[in-house]
């Protein structure tokens, strides 16, 4: 059956696609960190940061699937530590690029921003089981950092497929949590939180996945599907909260007036209404009201991120497969009023224009951090054969890009 094919925005100047490492510059003089306002920065300083900055943009692939005793690498989440390391979280799926099986949670740290990595460290591979879903957040009031995982038996899947036993009881799909007071050198073993964060009745689960946040009043939050996660005092206890349902893999990130917003996946039904990210917003101590799509924000039923880059001005980004057909055009996107609107964007891969989006798969699950050189970085799953997509190899990419960039030099809209 044809599908009804939405309007795209234009294409802003394409990505070369034959390099692994690639660096995109404008001529301007003017160095990229003196350009990028930070929090406190003016609005003045903020518009000239966007037209007269280089504009900066690079990727390299951290997590190459075939290496390392892995056969695939996916479901990326990225956060900054207290000591400004870089934490890049994955799935190690061992035999086969499937979303079940033999999935281990690995991760690599970076103490230079992102230019140069770790070798490979493990939160967590205990068993022939299913371990994913990763899901970190920051508590930059005590330095732990926090990682929720999704568990699952070696013998089950969310279908029933394959030979494998379907997930269909409670308790079937666990939820476990871990930490480091270390930053990131090592990571406690996970405990089982199933009886505290698993909802009475719910089978099939999911953390995330992404990232967490820890809100202007310290609380700590962590997406799943149908609720948030949330802890209020550094984790010594952790409880949730439901919201309405329509969704699945989820994205929160605080508002400048103290509520937070969901950015979520739609579920099969919610796609058929509108192929779209889905919004909800509210707090934690109220509600959130029920999800609606976003008209903007084009999807093709794929996981997404969202980050807050400054507060004032208010930015927040958020990078998604921008297609209603394929997981390889993504584009990130800037909006300066809370997620009302998204004005500004820029296509990182576009599978019409780029050869390599398509042919190597660039493009679906992603994560985004905020760097302390006042770039994003942002982890992109890569499918490495899009013609045997069932048995190709799967890694991850780390793109870092500035704000000018991101605008390509525009002037921004900041009331």
């Amino acid at each position: 059956m044809k599908q009804t094919k939405f309007p795209e925005t234009t294409s802003i100047n394409r990505l070369p696609g034959l390099l692994t490492f690639i660096t995109v510059m404008a001529l301007s003089a003017t160095a990229c960190k003196k350009g990028i306002a930070d929090n406190k920065a003016a609005t003045g300083s903020a518009r000239k940061a966007s037209t007269e900055a280089t504009q900066t943009h690079t990727y390299v692939k951290i997590f190459d699937g075939g290496t390392d005793g892995y056969h695939s690498f996916r479901i990326p989440s990225i956060v900054r530590t207290n000591a400004n390391t870089l934490l890049a979280f994955v799935e190690g799926r061992m035999s086969a690029n499937k979303d079940y099986g033999n999935i281990n949670v690995e991760y690599k740290r970076s103490t230079d921003n992102g230019a140069t990595w770790s070798a490979m460290k493990e939160v967590v591979g205990a068993g022939q089981v299913t371990w994913g879903n990763p899901t970190a957040v920051v508590d930059h009031t005590t330095g732990r950092i926090w990682v929720f995982m999704s568990w699952n038996s070696a013998t089950k899947n969310q279908s029933g497929t394959d030979g494998y036993d379907k997930i269909d009881t409670w308790g079937d799909r666990r939820v476990y949590s871990s930490y480091s007071d270390d930053d990131g050198l090592s990571f406690s073993t996970p405990v089982d939180m199933t009886s505290t964060l698993l909802p009475p009745g719910r089978t099939w689960d999911a953390m995330g996945p992404g990232v967490g946040i820890q809100t202007s009043n310290g609380t700590l939050v962590i997406p799943a599907i149908g609720r948030n996660i949330y802890s209020t005092d550094h984790g010594a206890t952790w409880q949730y909260q439901l919201i309405p349902g329509g969704t699945s893999e989820g994205a929160i990130v605080e508002l400048n007036d103290g509520r937070l917003m969901r950015n979520d996946r739609a579920t099969s039904s919610t796609w058929a209404t509108a192929k779209r990210r889905w919004v909800s917003r509210g707090t934690l101590t109220g509600s959130f009201s029920a999800f609606e799509p976003d008209d903007v924000l084009l999807d093709p039923a794929c996981q997404g991120s969202i980050v807050r880059y400054t507060g004032s001005p208010d930015r927040i980004m958020v990078l998604n497969s921008a297609s209603t057909e394929t997981r390889c055009k993504m584009r990130v996107r800037i909006s300066y009023d809370g997620g009302v609107t998204w004005p500004l964007s820029r296509k990182i891969y576009d599978w019409l224009t780029d050869d390599q989006a398509w042919s190597q798969g660039k493009g679906g699950y992603s994560s985004m951090v905020k760097t302390a050189d006042y770039t994003i970085g942002a982890l992109i799953e890569v499918n490495e054969n899009t013609s045997d997509s069932e048995n190709s190899h799967r890694s991850i990419e780390f793109h870092k890009f500035n704000l000018p960039w991101m605008t390509s030099g525009a002037t921004e809209p900041i009331p």
